[in-house]
C-alpha cells in the first residue's frame, strides 16, 4: 500500500517541459519523503513504519530508455521503448511485468466505475439528478512569486543557493485573509544546472504523460486523487507551477512542498467565538480543514490562521554519469511471476 507513495517524491518544483530524446546516463541516490497532516498523515505514520517518518532512499540509475529505481526491499525498471514496467520484489527474488497498455486500462476500468458510482442513487434518494454546475460556485485566482534569497550553502557536495516559490490559490476578488485558501512554498537549494539530473527529470515527465496524462511527477495516482478530492484547490496550484515553474534556473538538489490551507475571516470568527459557520458544509480549504484546528487549539489560544497538510521532500545524495547496462536490468537470480 505505501511503496508507491514512497517510490518517487511529489517533486513539483521539476515540472517542466518534457525533452525531446533521452541522451546522457545517470545513476543517483536520493532521499524521498511525502506527509499528508492532519488524521489522515497521523495514520499514514503510524502503519507506514520507519520509511513514513524518516523517508526512503533509493538508487536510481538511468540508461538509454531505462530507468530502475531500487530500494531496500521493492524495486521498479520502466523501459519506455518497449513501453512496459517491471516490478521487483528484492526479498522474494521475483518479479512481475506490465504494459502501458494494461495500466492504462486498469485506470480506465476504475475511472469508469467512479463515474458510474458517481450516477447511482444515494440510499434513500427514489430520483437521483444528473450533477449540474452550481451558478453560485466560486472563482479562483492564482498568484505566482520567486525569490531568490541570496542564502548559500553545501548540500551533499553541491554548492546551492535558494530559492522560494510560493503559490497562492484565493477567491476572486478577494484577499487570502478575507475569503481563505491555500498557499503552496516551494523552498529548492539549486546548484548551477546539471545536465545528467535533468535526464531524470525528463524521464519522470515523459513516463507520467505517456502513462497517465499529464499530472504530478512522482505521486501515485491514488495518492493525487485523494489529495485533489479534499483540496480541490491544488489543481490551479500545480497548474501554475507547471506553466511558470520553467522561470527558474538551475538544478534543485534539496526540494521541500509545503502546502497550507488558510482559514478566512468567518471561519476564525466562529473558532474563536467558540462555534461553527452555521452548520453549512465547507466551502473553502480552510472549511475542509475538519475542525481539525479548532479541536487541537487550546480554549484560551486564538485560532490558528493556517494548517499545514501536505509536505514533501526529495534530497539527492550522490550522483554518477557510469552507468552499467546491469544497473537497468533484471537482477540475476529473479524470477518471473505469472
Amino acid at each position: 500500500m505505501f511503496r508507491s507513495r514512497y517510490t518517487v517524491a511529489l517533486t513539483v518544483s521539476l515540472l517542466a517541459a518534457a525533452a525531446a530524446s533521452l541522451q546522457a546516463d545517470v545513476q543517483s541516490d536520493q532521499r524521498t519523503k511525502f506527509q499528508l497532516g492532519g488524521a489522515l498523515g497521523r495514520v499514514v505514520n503510524m502503519f507506514g513504519g520507519k520509511a513514513a517518518k524518516e523517508g526512503v532512499t533509493s538508487s536510481i540509475a538511468l540508461k538509454g530508455a531505462r530507468k530502475a529505481t531500487m530500494g531496500d526491499t521493492t524495486g521498479q525498471i520502466v523501459d519506455l521503448a518497449e513501453e512496459k514496467v517491471y516490478d521487483l520484489d528484492v526479498k522474494k527474488k521475483s518479479y512481475t511485468v506490465k504494459t502501458f497498455a494494461e495500466l492504462r486500462k486498469k485506470m480506465e476500468e476504475a475511472r469508469a466505475k467512479a463515474a458510474e458510482d458517481a450516477k447511482r442513487p444515494q440510499a434513500g434518494e427514489k430520483d437521483a439528478k444528473p450533477a449540474q454546475k452550481d451558478p453560485n460556485a466560486k472563482e479562483y485566482e492564482v498568484d505566482f512569486d520567486v525569490k531568490n534569497t541570496g542564502q548559500a550553502k553545501a548540500i551533499n557536495g553541491f554548492d546551492t543557493k535558494q530559492t522560494l516559490v510560493t503559490i497562492t490559490v484565493r477567491e476572486k476578488g478577494k484577499t487570502l485573509e478575507q475569503a481563505g485558501g491555500m498557499v503552496m512554498t516551494t523552498d529548492m537549494w539549486l546548484t548551477p544546472r546539471v545536465a545528467a539530473l535533468k535526464e531524470l527529470q525528463d524521464f519522470d515527465l515523459r513516463y507520467a504523460e505517456k502513462l497517465y496524462g499529464p499530472m504530478v511527477a512522482g505521486a501515485s495516482p491514488q495518492d493525487m486523487a485523494a489529495a485533489m478530492a479534499m483540496y480541490p484547490q491544488m489543481k490551479p496550484a500545480l497548474d501554475k507551477m507547471k506553466a511558470d515553474g520553467g522561470k527558474i534556473d538551475g538544478t534543485p538538489i534539496l526540494t521541500t512542498v509545503t502546502m497550507d490551507a488558510v482559514k478566512s475571516t468567518e471561519q476564525l470568527a466562529a473558532e474563536k467565538s467558540g462555534g461553527d459557520s452555521g452548520g453549512a458544509p465547507p466551502t473553502s480549504i480552510g472549511g475542509l480543514l475538519g475542525g481539525f484546528g479548532k479541536k487541537a487549539a487550546k480554549k484560551d489560544e486564538a485560532p490558528q490562521t493556517r494548517s499545514t497538510f501536505l509536505t514533501t521532500s526529495t534530497e539527492v545524495l550522490k550522483l554518477t554519469t557510469d552507468v552499467a547496462a546491469e544497473a537497468v536490468a533484471v537482477p540475476a537470480g529473479f524470477k518471473l511471476q505469472p
